[in-house]
């Protein structure tokens, strides 16, 4: 589990399909594991696994603001694990424009869990040394880095409707 910068707050890490490290988050977090979480990646194709069935228009949608700020939810792959749904057929996906949140997902060489990094109900971690205050020696690592520009977290958005889930 890592603790990186983002485009607006620090995020939390891991790899999505290791139901220990995820079960390790939701606890490291205090968050119940029924609310989902979204996937980063550096570019669409390491979102491939965890994308259902997207008709072109629904796809052209995504990649007009791909990579950058906007997280879409979507309809979910068969068998993408119900940890990362929390039990809805569609999942929360991002490619990102942030370069050391991409070069991280460039590294594991697929997509990444993000989560934000802090305990629910709290303020997201906007530096290293929050997420220090908060978590100490309890991830595996932290990058240090400067967040991306924005004053609030992404914009998530229903890829079916086009609606605004959050702004």
């Amino acid at each position: 589990m890592v603790a990186y910068p983002t485009e607006a707050v620090y995020g939390l890490g891991c790899d999505p399909l290791n139901e220990a490290a995820f079960a390790r988050l939701l606890a490291l977090k205090q968050r119940p594991g029924d609310k989902g979480v979204i996937l980063i990646a550096a570019e669409e194709g390491q979102l491939r696994p965890y994308l259902g069935d997207l008709p072109e228009p629904m796809l052209q949608r995504l990649r007009q603001t791909w990579p950058g700020p906007v997280t879409w939810i979507v309809p979910a792959a068969p068998g993408v694990p119900a940890w990362l749904t929390g039990g809805r057929d569609t999942i929360a996906v991002r490619v990102t424009a942030h370069s050391m949140a991409a070069a991280l997902c460039r590294a594991f060489g697929g997509a990444l869990v993000s989560t934000s990094a802090n305990r629910s109900g709290e303020e997201p971690a906007r530096s290293a040394e929050e997420v220090r205050r908060q978590f100490g020696d309890r991830l595996d690592d932290i990058l240090v880095g400067p967040l991306g520009g924005l004053e609030r977290p992404t914009r998530i958005c229903d890829a079916r409707t086009g609606a605004t889930i959050r702004e």
